[in-house]
């Protein structure tokens, strides 16, 4: 092995695993099967030392190898400014759903400046860049479906017009995790929006699918669907 890090992956295939990412994730065929718990446990471990080194020098044959350079980058200690420059260099790395939910997820930043990482984020949501424009959805579900951003949220997805399947499923989540929160100001989202035939579907499926709507609502939501033709 090249690297002790990449050692380490491999000592911690889980076949089953393997097999079972292969099926979920598209079009990647470098996975190695290392279980999301252990790639942040490896992350924390890295983010304490020379993580730089990792970051920029380490190789990327391997889903695993990407993905635990986007959760250290969201793990080291550093300044927000410098956050912000790092997640501009690994967002275009981002290749696939998998990758992109769990880098943002790591990246507990927002609260430190509300502001700063909606601006950051606004470029990226009319990039042509499928992934990136799944970035920035997933980076606005993760925090900022709050009281004073929901409406501004839900009217940000409204104008989302990238075509690609993955950024329509990142905004039907997000319009669903809204819903969730903010019952009556999605409801009334719902009933007036430009979404996609798709993207309004899977949203309220998500919704019905969801253990926090109760069965009156889901019935209520049913009867929502846009038929074709």
């Amino acid at each position: 092995m090249e690297n002790p890090v990449r050692t380490q992956l491999f000592e911690q295939i889980d076949e089953q695993y393997k097999k079972f990412q292969a099926n979920i994730i598209p079009n990647e065929t470098n996975i190695l099967g290392v279980r999301l718990p252990i790639l942040r446990k490896m992350a924390k471990e890295i983010a304490k030392s020379d993580w730089k080194e990792f970051v920029m020098n380490t190789s990327e044959d391997y889903f695993e190898e990407v993905m635990l350079k986007g959760i250290v980058i969201g793990y080291a200690k550093m300044e927000m400014d410098e956050r912000l420059k790092w997640i501009e260099w690994f967002v275009p790395k981002i290749s696939n759903w998998s990758i992109c939910d769990s880098f943002c997820s790591s990246l507990k930043i927002a609260d430190k400046d509300k502001k700063k990482v909606w601006d950051f984020v606004m470029p990226y949501l009319n990039s042509s860049n499928e992934y990136e424009v799944r970035f920035g959805i997933v980076m606005l579900l993760n925090f900022f479906v709050e009281k004073e951003y929901v409406v501004m949220v839900l009217r940000l997805f409204n104008s989302i017009k990238h075509e690609g399947y993955y950024s329509k499923m990142a905004v039907s989540w997000a319009i669903s995790v809204c819903f969730i929160h903010f019952p009556c100001k999605t409801m009334k989202f719902l009933n007036d929006n430009d979404l996609d035939e798709f993207t309004f579907n899977k949203a309220l499926q998500k919704i019905i699918e969801s253990n926090r709507v109760d069965q009156e609502t889901k019935n209520a939501i049913r009867k929502m669907k846009h038929k074709s033709g």
